[in-house]
């Protein structure tokens, strides 16, 4: 045990220059990672991990939409007349673009708003106010005036918008009408049209089928917005789902065609170090604020590209388990020992055992992409690319 390394797990930011259309991404992210190995004075090591965030993949493939290209798909497949728009989340960057699309696509909006909050936890009104208004989310349907009544203005905790207003005078600004209403049931839409766009992301396939199973006449997601090109930008498989606000009149799509690229990078590295690492695309990362109770993740999914050694959860067992239960009645180096023992020991799967519960058995795409959120930021901090070391040591490494 006398080489056992001090420290496990490292994510480091690794500052890029700034990426445009058309850059050769697996020799400029290669590059950025060897330079500041160097810089740094840290060796790569075999399973390593380099994950770059979709934003500067989806710009360097130029991966953008206009408003008018959702407003022409739009009106194709929702027919241009009354649409109702269902479910969608209260986000400036991710929604309020593709509702300007959405408006200019049709002539009136019937706006559903999901409450007491969005999908990933935007609150338009307290579950304490519910209580005392004597409202059930799960089957009253309120008005806009209905709303307003009995909760007044609601203001965005971390924004200061209200997103009622703000959405509604959106769509006002393309020329359309809107109606504006507050349900949690999708049938509760067809009593104002039988053309709706379900908005929601990952209860995104539940609510189409609710939807076309009660008689709607045409039901698209924003899956199925933009899945093919108009003038310019598209995503075959998530359309409009992951986009990110660019400018006033377009939005950034999410990554499309991306396996080569991370294929791309790990050979690079292997070429270069002798080291086989792996490699992967993260949007979102998915975690919620205690604060604003706003879970992350409104992306589609936390990565949708990467290497194979990403497949899996974790095998892990938990250490404070064996040191408080199994080997409860020792110390020091006999314990360090002994739990040493158990995990070069360990089943390769540990589901069901008790040593390994709360070892948190999620996707380790979902749990790295998370890390490499966290570390990233969405700011100005100019680490699009994240490498993460020691991942998959462990206690005996």
């Amino acid at each position: 045990m006398a080489n056992t390394r001090k420290v496990g797990t490292v994510s480091r930011g690794i500052r890029c220059p700034i990426f445009r259309q058309g850059d050769n991404l697996g020799e400029m992210v290669t590059k950025s990672v060897l330079e500041a190995a160097e810089s740094e004075g840290f060796e790569l090591r075999n399973r390593d991990v380099i994950a770059i965030t979709e934003s500067v993949v989806a710009r360097a493939q130029g991966n953008y939409a206009t408003v008018d290209d959702i407003a022409a798909d739009v009106k194709a497949k929702l027919g241009g007349e009354t649409v109702g728009v269902i479910f969608p989340i209260l986000s400036r960057n991710r929604f309020a673009i593709c509702l300007r699309g959405i408006a200019r696509g049709c002539k009136k909006v019937v706006l559903m708003l999901s409450y007491p909050s969005d999908e990933v936890g935007n609150e338009l009104v307290s579950l304490d106010k519910l209580d005392d208004a004597g409202v059930d989310p799960y089957v009253d349907v309120l008005s806009l005036e209905k709303y307003r009544e009995l909760f007044g203005e609601n203001r965005h905790p971390f924004t200061n918008v209200d997103y009622v207003e703000y959405y509604c005078g959106l769509v006002k600004e393309e020329g359309a009408e809107v109606e504006i209403i507050f349900a949690n049931n999708p049938k509760a839409i067809l009593g104002y049209t039988d053309c709706v766009l379900a908005c929601d992301i990952h209860t995104r396939a539940r609510t189409k089928r609710i939807l076309k199973n009660a008689g709607a006449k045409v039901v698209c997601g924003l899956d199925d917005i933009l899945t093919a090109p108009i003038s310019g930008g598209y995503n075959e498989k998530y359309g409009l789902l992951g986009s990110n606000k660019a400018t006033e009149e377009t939005v950034k799509l999410f990554p499309r065609d991306s396996q080569d690229l991370v294929l791309d990078i790990q050979k690079r590295v292997l070429d270069a170090t002798g080291k086989h690492v792996e490699v992967m695309v993260y949007g979102d990362g998915a975690f919620k604020d205690p604060q604003g109770k706003i879970w992350e993740l409104a992306d589609p999914v936390v990565s949708p590209f990467y290497t194979e050694g990403l497949i899996g959860t974790p095998n892990e067992l938990k250490l404070k388990y064996l040191a408080d239960n199994d080997f409860s009645d020792l110390s020091g180096e006999e314990l360090k020992k002994a739990i040493s023992e158990s995990i070069k020991a360990k089943d390769a799967n540990l589901v069901g055992n008790m040593a390994s519960e709360g070892t948190t058995p999620r996707q380790l795409t979902d749990l790295i992409g998370s890390l490499c959120d966290l570390t990233s930021g969405s700011g100005d901090k100019g680490t699009p690319v994240i490498l993460v070391q020691g991942y998959f040591d462990n206690y005996t490494n």
